[in-house]
Formats: C-alpha cells, sequence, structure tokens
C-alpha cells in the first residue's frame, strides 16, 4: 500500500482533474511551489501510478450509440473470466464484486447489433459464464474522477 498523498499533492491533482492540460507554472502559482517542483511531483504521481492524464470521451460523440453494463455470473475461476472479459476491446471496465454478480463489465458499442453480438456472441459464449444480464444506458447522471482529492 502506498502512503497517503500531502495536501499539496493532493491539491496538484485536483487541479489536473478539473483541467489536465494545465500548465505547471499555472499550478505551481496555485499550491506554492516552483514550476519545477510541480512537474517532479506530476511525474512521480504518474510513475507510481497514482494517477493518470488522459482525453476522457463522449461514446456518443464518437459514433457509439449503446453502452452498457453488464453483469455476469461466473461458475468457477471468478478472476480468470474477468481477465478474458477486460481482454475484449469492446470493454472500458471490469470489476470482480460480490452480489447478484460476479463480473460487472461497461461496454461501449456501436450499436444494438454490436452490443448483442458481444453479450451474446462472446460473453455468454465464454467457459463458465452462467448467466449475464445487460443493463442499457439510457442517460448519464453523473460521471467524475475526482476520488480522494475533494
Amino acid at each position: 500500500m502506498t502512503s497517503p498523498l500531502d495536501e499539496v499533492s493532493k491539491a496538484i491533482i485536483a487541479k489536473l482533474q478539473v483541467d489536465g492540460r494545465r500548465s505547471y507554472a499555472a499550478i505551481a502559482k496555485e499550491v506554492g511551489l516552483s514550476e519545477a517542483a510541480v512537474r517532479q511531483r506530476v511525474q512521480r504521481l504518474t510513475e507510481s501510478g497514482v494517477m493518470q492524464i488522459v482525453a476522457v470521451t463522449d461514446p456518443l460523440q464518437l459514433g457509439f450509440a449503446k453502452q452498457a453494463m453488464v453483469g455476469v455470473k461466473v461458475a468457477s475461476h471468478i478472476t480468470e473470466v474477468a481477465q478474458r472479459i477486460a481482454e475484449i476491446p469492446e470493454i472500458d471496465y471490469v470489476v470482480v464484486t460480490t452480489g447478484r454478480f460476479d463480473i460487472l463489465a461497461e461496454v461501449v458499442c456501436e450499436s444494438d447489433d454490436a452490443l448483442l453480438e458481444l453479450v451474446g456472441d462472446t460473453i455468454a459464449a465464454m467457459e463458465k459464464v452462467t448467466s449475464t444480464e445487460t443493463f442499457v444506458y439510457l442517460k448519464l447522471a453523473k460521471q467524475t474522477y475526482s476520488w480522494g482529492v475533494r
């Protein structure tokens, strides 16, 4: 387990969560460090895996008409099945969980047909998968990436 972040590192992360293109100089002024110190901290945070700086897209704007969460029940070898599901390009999020499903997978597809093929012919057909249930997204009500620094 990594050590907790200090308040300055959390502030840097919070600034980048609002605008990942914000300059180190601007962040430095706001957190009271030099530009070089901010650059070093950001490099340490990314190299250690604490954060990534990425472009977040809107799948609908890119032509992906269907987003869904797929609940998967598995007979055994849950982590192996989760890894196989994670390798599918249309899937962007996979978690092993407790409760009604063993695995939850978020999928982004171009059409109903693509979603049907992905769930019916790919996921449900995997060895050890006993059942799936698909929850199609109708509207995104909230999406945030500000964990731990509010």
